[in-house]
């Protein structure tokens, strides 16, 4: 009976103990996860988007339609040189949500707490003009112009440290992937741009 008793406390003391995570899995074949070409990116903008601001006439009254985002705990905001800090309010939630659960992955995988940059949002006729004279993925009938657009680097995150970058990579992929199979987003990985580029569903 004695003996009985040793076994049970054993397994359950062993059972509370915290099972030991694996090794670490790194994410693969990104370009053929993230292949939703620019047809795709362009139906759902134009299904959930702003119509294109074309003057400077109709700017205030779109950008009164969407919600301006700015760095918070969830992701920072780059330096936007041709774009604007604006989504509308389906595609500013789905970008929270990203920055949110790659947070909450960080930490189920003990890694170091970092955020996503976001480098391009909202872009109007003149910015895409001025953007395909350096970017050649810089489509001139470009879903940033819906304000359901949004692109994240993949290289880059605010606060990492050398050695960090392939793993926390891994991480935001496994989220965007998440995502894109509930069907929340189109996602094309822009390998030379370095980021991905994110449309809202």
């Amino acid at each position: 009976m004695k003996y009985i008793w040793i076994v049970l406390l054993a397994g359950l003391v062993l059972g509370c103990q915290e099972k030991k995570k694996g090794p670490f899995r790194y994410f693969t074949n990104y370009q053929r996860t993230f292949n939703d070409m620019n047809p795709r990116h362009l139906q759902a903008a134009k299904e959930w988007g702003i119509a294109p601001i074309t003057s400077k006439e109709d700017m205030e009254k779109k950008l009164g339609e969407m919600e301006e985002i700015e760095s918070c705990r969830f992701y920072e905001v780059d330096e936007l040189t041709h774009s604007l800090p604006y989504l509308v309010p389906r595609a500013a939630e789905l970008l929270e949500d990203i920055g949110r659960n790659f947070r909450d992955s960080l930490d189920s995988k003990d890694l170091p707490s970092r955020k996503i940059i976001v480098t391009s949002v909202l872009r109007t006729a003149g910015t895409v003009k001025e953007l395909r004279k350096s970017n050649i993925n810089a489509s001139a009938n470009s879903a940033h112009v819906y304000g359901t657009t949004f692109d994240i680097a993949y290289a880059r995150y605010a606060g990492a440290k050398e050695g960090e970058r392939d793993k926390l990579k891994t991480v935001l992929a496994e989220v965007l992937r998440d995502l894109r199979q509930e069907k929340r987003c189109y996602v094309r990985y822009e390998y030379k741009q370095g980021c991905f580029h994110v449309t809202v569903r």
